[in-house]
């Protein structure tokens, strides 16, 4: 897996026309520390198979000096593009394998589905078998959901790998590819940087052992190591900032910067490079993309979990209810608190709360399915606190002018978890069977990886401090006041935000009876359930992803608020459509378009907003709409369970596309809504 990533991504990296010659002049501290890691590791192994009793005997601490010194040097290292994401990987496979004792656990399922039999585990080797019956009571006393559960039945590259080991193949290979791409002057500049870092650091430690700094040479030798002034005075290279423009002396060999054709140069300067080059929003960025990888596999499980517990489409609904409800009982309150604390904190904290609810899902389903709700409940509620700390504190990570790229990106990283993790999901759901509790263990793994990579990332300060104390708390009341007074005087937002109850309360009803409508209405497959439910919300994701680029080509050409009228309308008609199909291939393409017209409704929203509301009250405002739209949502999804268990899931799917179609043309009566 390691290897193929290596060779895919300096390929991809010499495709995109960047120098290998790049990865000889990246400076990374701790490489000895690296080297000694890897040689004790893979030595360790060697002497092992070849049946040297001493080394077995010491394989626990062998191994741990191993890992511990890799972490090490990746943590110094984490500034550097991808490593923050290599880190977490080895991490997870270090827990794993010395809570086992210095074994790799490897689940057996996994291992005959890759095409192998337990006799192919060696008892001496560097794994150790774990059995059905064993995984559960393993779990959490030998990290066994860390070990290799993931199979991979494909020719030349058949194995069974941990999700360790998906974390270290991405993080070296986007490593090796963000190194071979950049250019010469960026990696010349990250050397400048470290040169100022050392020289601060002297400069400090003479100042701390007395040494008098009166004299202005410390302040020189900062202003100098800057690189921010001329270092040559007059003559041709003068102004130049950059090592390239000092000159030439006997002996000694100046750096070499090879000339770069002016597309490229434009290429690797823009934005998305720019971020996928900034360590802290990359890590951010993978952060989010994991986390949702992992939630979109508890879903899929959580629903067939609680359908399989019941067979109740009230129950199901229930569910929904659950996970929506928070957002109308705390939405206009959480982005004011957030504002208050510390976003990198937040971040963290959330991660490490849902980590922990998440696992004990599957055992309150044990215990008593209903235990299940207060559960999902807690999930969400602590969310609604994550979601606007990123939102927050992504200005504080990239440039102003990336804000909008950044921001982009974010989306499109999780229109992508729409489409492969759906996918991924409901065949990885499926795989599992009776082993339902893995799905939910491998998302509280996701959430834990995302904070460690949340940890890793570097956040300026707030402009300015953040009060503390009472009056906090009683001038939050008089905020969401002034918030919901702004919003009930503006026309237009607030008959947009009419619209988005209907349009929000049509999707809680899609998806609170998608997987009863994928189990009992899709006629003519012989996939199971769980695929057809993951191939469903994969056209949706994708129907995202097509449907927000196409708005962002044409938005401008029409006014925002006859492209929402338009949005709802459409989409509205399309799930109206859906549910009246037992077709699979025509359901995908009607659900496409329903994710597609879906963007055609939420940017323009999101954009009128962002127009028409005042940056002091935007926090607020946006918080009545959302506890407004979720609320819709949250009823419409318990109405749901009730008319899908007396009517089947197909006409309620009907009647809330029908009214959304209605909330949409309803736009068209009024003329400030119509015109916006």
């Amino acid at each position: 897996m390691l290897i193929v990533a290596i060779v895919l991504s300096l390929g991809l990296g010499l495709a995109a026309r960047g120098d290998m010659l790049n990865l000889a002049r990246i400076r990374l501290r701790w490489v000895a520390a690296i080297f000694v890691a890897l040689v004790i590791r893979f030595a360790t192994e060697a002497a092992i198979g070849a049946g040297v009793g001493l080394v077995n005997d010491l394989r626990l601490p062998l191994y741990a000096t191993a890992y511990v010194l890799l972490l090490a040097a990746l943590w110094v290292n984490r500034a550097q593009p991808g490593l923050s994401l290599a880190f977490v990987g080895i991490l997870a496979n270090t827990v794993a394998i010395l809570l086992n004792g210095g074994y790799m656990p490897i689940w057996q399922p996994s291992l005959v589905a890759a095409g192998f039999s337990p006799a192919d585990v060696s008892p001496v080797g560097f794994h150790v078998l774990v059995t059905s019956t064993e995984f559960e009571t393993a779990f959490l006393s030998q990290a066994v959901v860390l070990g290799d559960l993931i199979p991979i039945p494909v020719p030349f590259v058949t194995n069974v790998i941990s999700l360790g080991d998906l974390f270290l193949s991405a993080g070296v290979a986007f490593f090796l590819f963000a190194t071979v791409v950049r250019a010469p002057a960026d990696l010349f500049e990250d050397e400048a940087a470290s040169v100022r870092r050392r020289l601060a650091e002297v400069a400090v430690g003479g100042r701390d052992r007395g040494v008098r700094t009166e004299t202005g040479l410390r302040s020189g030798l900062l202003e100098a190591s800057g690189l921010s002034r001329p270092l040559l005075l007059g003559g041709a290279g003068a102004g130049l900032a950059g090592p390239a423009a000092l000159p030439s002396a006997p002996g000694i060999a100046q750096p070499v910067v090879p000339a770069i054709p002016a597309l490229l140069e434009r290429a690797r300067h823009h934005p998305y490079v720019r971020l996928a080059l900034n360590p802290s929003f990359s890590a951010l960025w993978a952060g989010q993309l994991v986390s949702l990888l992992g939630d979109r596999i508890h879903q899929i499980a959580l629903a067939f979990l609680v359908l399989g517990a019941t067979n109740s489409a009230i129950a199901l609904g229930a569910v929904f209810v659950a996970a929506t409800l928070p957002n109308l009982l705390f939405g206009p309150i959480a982005g004011t608190l957030v504002d208050r604390w510390d976003e990198r904190e937040v971040l963290i904290v959330s991660d490490l709360l849902r980590a922990t609810i998440v696992i004990l899902i599957p055992i309150a389903a044990i215990i008593q399915i209903w235990l299940v709700y207060p559960l999902v409940f807690l999930m969400t509620t602590v969310s609604i606190f994550f979601r606007p700390a990123r939102i927050s504190v992504l200005p504080r990570i990239v440039e102003r002018d990336d804000l909008i790229v950044a921001n982009s990106a974010m989306w499109i990283g999780e229109s992508f978890a729409d489409i492969g993790g759906y996918a991924l999901a409901g065949l990885f759901v499926a795989f599992l069977g009776a082993s339902l509790p893995v799905a939910f263990w491998f998302d509280g793994v996701s959430y834990v990886a995302s904070a460690v990579l949340i940890a890793t990332i570097v956040v300026r300060p707030r402009s300015a401090p953040v009060d503390d104390g009472e009056p906090q708390v009683r001038s939050i009341v008089g905020e969401m006041r002034d918030g919901w007074r702004f919003l009930r005087h503006e026309t237009v937002l607030l008959g947009n935000t009419f619209q988005g109850v209907a349009g929000q309360a049509m999707i809680g009803v899609l998806l609170a009876l998608m997987p009863i409508f994928a189990r009992d209405a899709i006629e003519g497959t012989t996939l199971e359930p769980e695929k057809v439910l993951a191939f469903l919300e994969s056209g949706i994701g994708l129907g995202n992803l097509i449907g927000g680029f196409a708005v962002g080509l044409i938005g401008a050409r029409i006014r925002l608020g006859r492209m929402v009228i338009l949005g709802y309308a459409l989409t509205g008609a399309l799930v109206a459509v859906f549910g009246l199909t037992g077709d699979l291939g025509l359901a995908l393409g009607l659900i496409f378009g329903v994710g597609a017209g879906n963007l055609v409704f939420v940017i323009p929203s999101q954009t009128l907003f962002q127009q028409r509301t005042p940056p002091e009250l935007m926090g607020r405002v946006i918080g009545f709409r959302f506890a407004l739209v979720f609320g819709g949502m949250t009823i419409a999804a318990a109405a749901a369970g009730v008319l899908g268990h007396l009517f089947g899931p197909g006409p309620v799917i009907v009647l809330f596309g029908l009214t959304t179609v209605a909330a949409g043309l309803a736009g068209l009566l009024v003329p400030t809504i119509r015109d916006a």
